[in-house]
């Protein structure tokens, strides 16, 4: 059977995904099983188009590098142009919906809304939009099990590199009891370069250049990035529903090389670290800059680089180190996310 995708927001992530997805079609089949179909992609600025027996994907690239329309695509079968994206998310043939737009973490929309049309429409969700996995993860889960429907979020915490699904799978069967990491590759890099000497102003301007950083900084170097990674590892991994108000938050635009000549003299550096743990009636949530000891391997976590550290019962201290952002590595996130789903739906079968 054909898993037919349906789009909403063709930026980076979605045109990453896509990406993979035509470069590894044949290996997909062969390996897993696994064909699939794009049938609709809607962009608030792009356009959209949808056509029930699939778009060729490498025509929809053109167009985006282009900066070309996407309703401009050309080909057979009955297309439809100028959908919204919750008319997108609801109405097209998808089995799953790939949320993947521009949100305002602070309210989680437009993608709160698209994840409750596709729900209700009896459709999968995969995204990388932290919004509504650190705002609305309980409501949401709820309303998609309710439809026979998935919700996915593999790419909400370290993009590409696994995490949720390394607890949910690896590490079935362990209690874990704590997470603390390194959870923002932005202000990573910054830290790193300041122990270089440069200082935050500097450092800051070439982490923007070089696409690390935001015109508006504020959601890395504040911890606001941080910190919604931390409400999912709670809510997700921990079994806790907690909000960003239960989360102690402090940024990094106070660390000075003073304070970073300091840390080196002690034989420790600079981290910003979020930590979630397991305490009398819930959990202890923060993040914040910390004072790490050279000897702790998330101290040798260098440039954009994420990693974070479960502790468990089993095995003690397990620690996952690699992208947290980038283009392919979060397209990546959600080939994962699909192809579990497609597992699923197996019953199981890997």
């Amino acid at each position: 059977m054909v898993h037919k995708l349906a789009l909403i927001g063709f930026g980076t992530v979605g045109q990453g995904l896509c990406e993979i997805l035509e470069a590894k079609h044949e290996m997909l089949r062969e390996r897993y099983g696994f064909d699939w179909r794009v049938v609709a992609v809607s962009d608030f600025i792009k356009g959209s188009v949808y056509c029930a027996d699939g778009l060729k994907v490498t025509t929809l690239l053109e167009l985006a590098k282009g900066g070309r329309s996407l309703e401009e695509y050309q080909g057979p079968g009955d297309l439809h142009k100028g959908w919204d994206a919750l008319r997108s998310a609801s109405e097209t043939n998808a089995d799953t919906v790939c949320e993947l737009s521009f949100t305002d973490v602070e309210t989680g929309e437009p993608a709160i809304s698209h994840c409750r049309a596709a729900f209700e429409a009896g459709k999968n969700i995969v995204t990388s939009n932290k919004g509504p996995a650190s705002l609305r993860y309980a409501e949401l889960s709820a309303l998609a099990r309710g439809h026979g429907a998935r919700f996915k979020i593999e790419g909400t915490v370290m993009a590409g590199t696994p995490v949720l699904n390394l607890c949910e799978g690896p590490l079935a069967g362990c209690e874990i009891r704590a997470a603390r990491g390194i959870l923002n590759g932005t202000t990573n890099y910054i830290l790193s370069e300041m122990e270089q000497g440069a200082a935050f102003d500097e450092v800051l301007t070439r982490a923007q250049e070089l696409g690390y950083a935001e015109a508006d900084p504020t959601g890395d170097v504040e911890g606001f990035d941080a910190m919604a990674k931390v409400v999912i590892l709670a809510n997700v991994v921990l079994g806790v529903p907690i909000s960003a108000a239960d989360v102690q938050r402090e940024g990094i635009t106070e660390i000075s090389l003073d304070m970073i000549d300091e840390a080196r003299a002690k034989g420790a550096r600079w981290k910003l670290l979020g930590s979630v743990e397991r305490c009398a009636g819930g959990v202890r949530a923060s993040v914040q800059p910390e004072m790490v000891p050279l000897s702790h391997p998330l101290a040798g976590i260098m440039g954009a680089t994420n990693a974070l550290t479960f502790s468990t019962d089993l095995l003690g201290d397990v620690t996952i180190v690699g992208p947290g952002a980038g283009r392919l590595e979060t397209g990546f996130s959600i080939l994962t996310d699909i192809i579990e789903i497609h597992n699923e739906s197996k019953g199981g079968v890997r």
